[in-house]
């Protein structure tokens, strides 16, 4: 169903796409939007190598929003690890790309540890991330994503 890497040179090992999506910070969710338009947009967001998913917040309405509610299928892209080789002027980038199914957590302790997880991730302290939820926390969503297909390559940008 999904289409291999077509360099195959260029294909990393599974575990280092895994690698750079527990690492990544900020990855780009792709859904289908309004009137058949793909809808891109960055986002913050957590992964669970053992559950094999990737978890986010979004508000209960808007744009990708909606295109969730109306189509669980997307893709999530994280890009990084962005080194040189020595005498080079061209980097090499990582990128790890997921398909998969959409769903909504269900309001309730699971979405909240889920929430404060991923708060986990941005903010500097505990303290920080127990006054955000506690101030704005029953307004977020957490949807998760769960993999069905996920690879990854590093591309030297010349």
């Amino acid at each position: 169903m999904f289409r291999p890497i077509r360099r195959k040179e260029k294909e990393m090992p599974l575990q280092k796409a895994q690698a750079l999506l527990q690492k990544g910070r900020r990855g780009v969710l792709a859904v289908n939007g309004d009137d058949g338009y793909p809808y891109a947009v960055p986002i913050n967001y957590f992964y669970s190598c053992e559950a094999q998913k990737i978890y986010f917040h979004s508000a209960r309405a808007g744009h990708k929003f909606d295109a969730l509610c109306a189509c669980d299928k997307v893709c999530f892209t994280v890009y990084g690890n962005e080194t040189r080789r020595e005498n080079d002027w061209a980097p090499l980038v990582q990128c790890a790309i997921a398909f998969g199914r959409c769903r909504p957590v269900q309001p309730g302790p699971a979405a909240a540890a889920l929430l404060r997880q991923l708060a986990l991730k941005y903010y500097p302290s505990e303290q920080e991330v127990d006054e955000e939820i506690a101030r704005c926390g029953s307004a977020a969503q957490i949807f998760e994503i769960t993999i069905e297909h996920l690879s990854g390559k590093e591309i030297h940008e010349r």
